[in-house]
C-alpha cells in the first residue's frame, strides 16, 4: 500500500497542464515524479472507468487502477512511444481487471449507468423531464441497451465501449486489444448492427425519445 500512495499526486501540487503525454514520459523516465504524477492526474479517472465496466466493483476498481499504474511506472523504460500512454495503460488496466475477473467466479453481470448508455445510444436518456409517460420510456428504452450490450460477444462488446464510452481511435483499440485495425472495425461493424437489430426488434425507433 506505502508503494501505492507514494505514486500517487502530492496535494498541492501545481497541475501539469503544458506538457504533452510524450515529454511527461520522457522526463519521467529521468526521474522527474512530478511528471508520472501528472499523468496519473490526467488518466487516472478513465482508467477507473474502463476498470469499473469489467468489474462492476468500486473497491476493485480502484486497486485495480492502483497496481496499473505501479506497474507503468516500473515499466516506464520499456514502453515504446510509438503508441499513446493512455493506450498502452489502457491495455495494462484491462488486463488487469480481465485477469482478476477470471479469478472471481461471482463476478456480478454487466449493469448499466445513463452516461454510459447515453454514449452507445443518444436515445437511451435524456434531461430530465416534467412528462412521466417519456421518462417512463427512457427508463424503458435504458434497460433495453442493458440487455442488448449483454447479448453481445466479449470481444465486440468491448470494442465498442472502447469506442463509444472511451472514445478510441480504431488505431488505439488495435494495440489496446491486440488485433488488427480490421478486425476492430469488423466487431465495430456487427456490434453496432446487432444492437441497432436489438432495439428495433424491442421496438426502438429513431426519434422515439428525444
Amino acid at each position: 500500500m506505502r508503494a501505492v500512495v507514494a505514486l500517487m499526486p502530492v496535494p498541492g501540487v501545481a497541475v501539469e497542464g503544458e506538457r504533452s503525454d510524450p515529454e511527461l514520459v520522457r522526463d519521467a523516465r529521468g526521474g522527474d515524479r512530478q511528471a508520472f504524477e501528472a499523468l496519473v492526474r490526467r488518466y487516472s479517472e478513465r482508467a477507473f472507468r474502463a476498470a469499473y465496466r469489467i468489474l462492476r466493483d468500486p473497491s476493485a476498481s480502484e486497486e485495480i487502477v492502483q497496481e496499473a499504474f505501479i506497474k507503468a511506472y516500473k515499466g516506464l523504460r520499456t514502453f515504446e512511444s510509438r503508441s499513446a500512454f493512455y493506450t498502452w495503460l489502457y491495455r495494462i488496466v484491462v488486463n488487469l481487471a480481465l485477469d482478476r475477473r477470471r479469478r472471481d467466479a461471482r463476478a456480478p453481470s454487466i449493469e448499466w449507468e445513463d452516461s454510459v448508455a447515453s454514449r452507445i445510444d443518444p436515445r437511451a436518456t435524456g434531461p430530465a423531464s416534467f412528462n412521466p409517460e417519456l421518462d417512463s420510456r427512457r427508463r424503458q428504452v435504458r434497460e433495453l441497451v442493458v440487455a442488448g450490450m449483454q447479448g453481445l460477444p466479449e470481444g465486440q462488446r468491448e470494442v465498442l465501449l472502447m469506442r463509444e464510452v472511451d472514445g478510441l481511435s480504431y488505431e488505439e483499440i488495435a494495440k489496446a486489444m491486440d488485433i488488427s485495425k480490421g478486425t476492430v472495425m469488423s466487431r465495430l461493424h456487427y456490434a453496432r448492427k446487432k444492437m441497432v437489430l436489438f432495439l428495433e426488434r424491442q421496438g426502438v425507433k429513431p426519434g422515439d425519445v428525444t
